[in-house]
């Protein structure tokens, strides 16, 4: 099987589910999960460990969580690339969005009582993050200003296990236009999804950088916007292992 090929099995698996929340929720799913790269390359670069408890903040409908979930399901099958990492076993995936809408759209793509999954509606900026292994957070962050960014983030990482993983993707506010790009995109996917336009408080990539080392992670960032013209850029943080 070709990698195009497995990528339409993984995308019909992790989109079908949405067939329950309606048209909307499965078409815009399907255009997310197929048309943005970020997705790919974290399963295929292995940045997730091999198993653990994921938070995913500002997760949306979920389509993250079932992307991992076909991603696991097919690898226990045997459909999986060679030259792939394994695909992460999550042994509970948690979500917080502030829009109750994408919450129901959510409950009706998993069900009441999903043994992995669960998605509440809360504000990330207030809400008790609790312990996990992995947390993400996916072009959210500029939404609120400078201290919240600083105040989540610091969350985050007390949340986090030595090793632990966050993954963020951030526009690099130095990059000119493919920057304004990211965030007129960002603006109209926010209008179509019932937001209302935002202030959006954004950074130059290595302010970005030095904010997350700062607080106490270890920061790899690794551009992720494949082909488009924007300046998107994914940041692996961990949190170090403690020395012996």
């Amino acid at each position: 099987m070709t990698d195009q090929a497995f990528l339409n099995t993984l995308l019909d698996q992790a989109t079908d589910r949405f067939r329950a929340s309606g048209r909307f929720a499965w078409h815009y799913a399907r255009g997310k999960l197929s048309g943005d790269c970020i997705f790919r390359e974290l399963l295929r670069q292995g940045i997730f460990p091999a198993q653990g408890r994921f938070l995913d903040l500002g997760c949306g409908q979920g389509s993250l969580f079932s992307w991992l979930l076909a991603a696991r399901e097919l690898y226990e099958q045997g459909v999986w690339p060679a030259d792939w990492a394994p695909a992460p076993k999550p042994l509970s995936l948690r979500g917080v969005e502030l829009m109750q809408k994408d919450v129901d759209r959510a409950a009706q793509a998993f069900g009441a009582n999903h043994p992995v999954v669960s998605i509440v509606q809360g504000d990330m900026c207030k809400t008790d993050f609790g312990q996990a292994d992995v947390v993400t957070i996916l072009d959210a962050l500029h939404y609120f200003d400078h201290d919240g960014q600083r105040d989540v983030l610091g969350r985050i990482h007390a949340a986090l296990p030595p090793g632990g993983v966050f993954v963020t993707r951030i526009g690099d506010a130095a990059a000119g236009l493919p920057y304004h790009l990211c965030n007129l995109t960002d603006h109209v996917v926010t209008f179509m999804r019932g937001h209302r336009l935002p202030r959006l408080y954004c950074r130059p990539l290595p302010e970005w950088i030095a904010l997350l080392q700062e607080i106490g992670f270890e920061v790899e960032p690794m551009k992720m916007s494949e082909g488009r013209p924007f300046a998107n850029v994914m940041l692996v943080c961990r949190v170090p292992a403690r020395r012996a």
